[in-house]
């Protein structure tokens, strides 16, 4: 049976943080706040994936109460996401998403967010698909406040 989710985050930019998107470190003068290195890319792949197998979100796997994880990658969330589908004897098909961010220029980094992605679940570079757009500098995100992301996952359960 095919099944497919779909997930959606956002995260404040804030000075004094990382900007890791789909495990890449950027250079840039701000990151994303958050209780995990706060890849807002990644965790909306991962609520795409435990949707796609009828799991509760990432808040609930991962919450931001639980100090054992503060600062945990997100590549590890997704591996842990992967554990939690094959216990559910699912297979990924292929993943698709989108980031949404005015600055910075993400294209130069998408071959190697593709492929810590697929690395971190399993799967080869075309199951992986990975855009980048603006929000044409409306609403909080086009004033430069945060980066959103979201994405659809597809699954196969045996």
């Amino acid at each position: 049976m095919n099944r497919s989710g779909i997930g959606y985050d956002i995260h404040r930019l804030v000075e004094g943080r990382k900007l890791i998107l789909g495990g890449v470190e950027i250079a840039y003068s701000k990151g994303l706040d958050g209780h995990s290195d706060a890849d807002v890319l990644s965790h909306a792949i991962a609520d795409a994936l435990l949707g796609a197998v009828g799991e509760r979100d990432i808040g609930h796997h991962f919450p931001n109460t639980d100090e054992s994880i503060r600062g945990i990658s997100s590549l590890d969330i997704l591996k842990r996401v992967v554990a939690i589908l094959r216990e559910k004897g699912a297979v990924i098909a292929n993943i698709d998403a989108t980031l949404i961010a005015e600055a910075p220029k993400i294209g130069p980094h998408l071959a190697a967010i593709r492929s810590n992605l697929a690395t971190a679940l399993g799967l080869g570079t075309d199951q992986v698909g990975v855009k980048a757009t603006t929000n044409e500098l409306l609403g909080s995100i086009g004033r430069g406040e945060g980066m959103a992301a979201m994405a659809v996952a597809s699954v196969d359960i045996k």
